[in-house]
């Protein structure tokens, strides 16, 4: 069972706030900003209330607020204060730093407040790749430090699926204009990081074309049932975890078998374990790429 984290240290603070461990020293000594407690080894440890309140200083310091002023602000004012500046602003550092605050507080309706003030002056497209892509991001190294826990993340990942598959649900109800192609979208077995892999369907079908989304962890024997319905497939996928690196390259060779009998057979694939193919084995029909913005331009 994954418990929340409580308790954190000065580096956690500094790792999601931005501001450096010497800087929240001084202004926990200076203005009082801070209660940390002290461990037998006299070591600070810091309360889940501290760092909300840290993520809301350093959200209004970022927004021109003088911290002398901040420390004067209660604590029960100082969340109106900055729900106000959430609401009229939608810079994307400050909305980082915002959705970064409703993840440790797991807090739905500053996710939807900072979202929907980005929404009125950038599309989706923009909003996912100027500010969620970052966001998420942060997440993988403060995840990997243990600063935040697993809880945090899978909370905050699935407003943003939540985001992508309402976008992706205003596009499904018109016809495909693109004939050429037909993309199958899918992770392979075991893999189950499918944020990628959602919004490249999004994009696919945002080009005009069919893309039949199957979803992670599929069976590559799955795979064959596509292909008696469809020609001029283009599988995609997107290898975060899985298939291992000592694994990926006997992947691809049984997939070469999978689809052997199949006129032009089409296989993209995108994820940091591409970089452990083979490019000299790699069959010629696969088609790697380091980005999704490179994906999306060969579309």
């Amino acid at each position: 069972m994954n418990n929340v984290k409580k308790q954190f240290s000065i580096r956690d603070l500094e790792n999601l706030s931005g501001i450096k461990a010497h800087t929240i020293r001084i202004w926990e000594k200076r203005y009082n900003l801070l209660s940390p407690e002290r461990t037998d080894t006299n070591i600070r440890t810091y309360s889940l209330s501290s760092l909300q309140k840290l993520l809301n200083v350093t959200l209004l310091y970022n927004n021109g607020h003088k911290i002398s002023k901040i420390a004067k602000i209660s604590n029960h004012d100082i969340t109106y204060v900055v729900k106000e500046i959430v609401a009229k602003h939608s810079q994307k550092s400050q909305a980082i730093n915002a959705f970064k605050l409703a993840m440790v507080n797991f807090d739905q309706t500053m996710f939807f407040n900072t979202y929907n003030a980005l929404l009125q002056e950038n599309s989706f497209r923009e909003i996912f790749k100027e500010t969620f892509v970052p966001l998420l991001n942060e997440l993988g190294l403060l995840w990997q430090t243990d600063t935040i826990s697993p809880a945090h993340e899978h909370f905050i990942s699935s407003l943003i699926k939540q985001k992508i598959l309402l976008n992706t649900e205003k596009l499904q109800h018109l016809e495909p204009t693109k004939k050429d192609k037909i993309f199958v979208a899918f992770l392979p077995e075991n893999e189950i990081h499918d944020i990628g892999l959602l919004y490249i369907n999004y994009e696919i079908i945002l080009k005009g074309y069919k893309c039949i989304y199957l979803g992670p962890t599929i069976p590559m024997e799955n795979l064959e049932d596509v292909l008696k319905y469809f020609d001029d497939i283009y599988f995609v996928s997107y290898f975060t975890v899985f298939p291992e690196k000592d694994r990926i390259n006997k992947y691809l060779e049984d997939f070469s078998a999978l689809v052997s009998n199949y006129n032009n057979p089409n296989f993209w694939i995108l994820g940091r374990q591409t970089h452990f193919i083979d490019e000299k084995t790699k069959p010629n029909f696969c088609k790697t790429f380091h980005s999704i913005d490179s994906l999306v331009s060969n579309l």
